[in-house]
């Protein structure tokens, strides 16, 4: 398969399988892979691989694997128009993260943040993989020449590492590179971030200051995905606020991380602007709009919670999705990684 000179426009974003879905996952990713599958190329990924960098129950990963895709179609994303895999099914990712291991330097991964903050003080007993996981995580990208990520805040400084990855691998290769038919020196492209929607970063319930985590103590901290309507209007009316009606500017909220946070909830939920929706509860107290979130949060997590349950009740569906979604990622990333290991020496037939 001849690759093209300049990569084409396509996407790439993947969820681990670890722990409970929730507000979070859906609105700051899944709301946004939806829309972005009706205007590009978008592969969404279950990254299981990085899931095992701290360790998993084998039997409860193969069922949170199968979760987090039920997910994914629960939410929209539509496994005809999307190529949905799981991360372990495409050994290519693994073979290109071991070059770009080799590329990427020491001094890079030893600036990670989310490395100190998950590995703690206990460092020397962190596990290889966790330290080395956002080089897996270029390869995820460059695999399939990706141009488009939608990234949290959290993954920003992963995808410079991605970026400067690529550049690298670009420049120590680019003679090559050129000799490969590829004219402009360059081989995989700077992917780029995507950053949309009025809550891209969902804090804490009990805590506005905080991003909402499935690795939270307390479950009131978060909506999961799979919460009856119960659940999800009883951790809405606990969710922390203060004595204040609600504001009537979003200069005013800057000082209210809690309200904020609801505010842009709501206004994640129902497609409208954190503008209008001040516009419709300013001055309101916080239990007549908790009560509006409520109804909102029960009718759209409600559906894709039910859904969910219906497809978890198939498992053969969701590993057939799986199966034809990884052989259609190979047919990109197999070329990709034959390229990368002829322009950088390896000897294949």
């Amino acid at each position: 398969m001849k690759l093209p000179q300049t990569p084409q426009p396509r996407v790439f974003s993947g969820m681990q399988p670890s722990g409970n879905l929730h507000l979070g996952n859906y609105l700051g990713a899944m709301v946004q892979w939806v829309e972005m599958q009706k205007s590009h190329e978008c592969i969404y990924c279950v990254v299981d691989m990085h899931a095992i960098t701290v360790w998993q129950e084998p039997k409860e990963l193969k069922d949170a694997i199968r979760q987090v895709v039920a997910a994914y179609i629960a939410a929209g994303v539509d496994p005809k128009t999307s190529i949905l895999f799981n991360q372990s099914q495409v050994p290519e990712h693994a073979e290109l993260a071991w070059i770009f291991n080799c590329v990427a330097r020491l001094g890079w991964l030893s600036r990670m943040t989310q490395f100190k903050e998950k590995a703690g003080r206990d460092r020397e007993n962190a596990s290889v993989g966790l330290y080395a996981y956002p080089v897996l995580m270029a390869a995820d990208i460059l695999a399939y020449r990706a141009t488009h990520v939608p990234v949290g805040d959290d993954q920003k400084q992963h995808l410079e590492l991605c970026r400067d990855i690529a550049q690298k691998f670009n420049g120590d290769f680019a003679e090559a590179i050129r000799a490969a038919g590829f004219a402009s020196g360059a081989f995989f492209p700077l992917c780029e971030p995507v950053i949309m929607g009025p809550a891209t970063r969902v804090m804490s319930l009990r805590d506005g200051t905080r991003k909402m985590s499935k690795s939270d103590s307390s479950d009131y901290s978060r909506i999961n995905m799979t919460d009856d309507a119960d659940a999800i209007a009883l951790k809405i009316r606990r969710a922390k606020t203060d004595p204040e009606p609600l504001s009537e500017t979003l200069a005013d909220l800057e000082r209210r991380p809690e309200a904020d946070n609801l505010i842009g909830v709501y206004a994640a939920l129902c497609g409208l602007s954190r503008e209008k929706v001040l516009a419709r509860f300013a001055g309101r107290n916080f239990s007549y709009f908790k009560e509006a979130l409520s109804e909102l949060a029960v009718e759209v997590l409600g559906r894709i919670g039910r859904e969910m349950g219906r497809l978890m009740g198939d498992p053969g569906y969701i590993d057939s999705v799986l199966h034809q979604g990884a052989e259609r990622a190979s047919a990109i990333a197999v070329p990709v990684l034959r390229e990368a290991q002829a322009i950088s020496g390896l000897l294949r037939p």
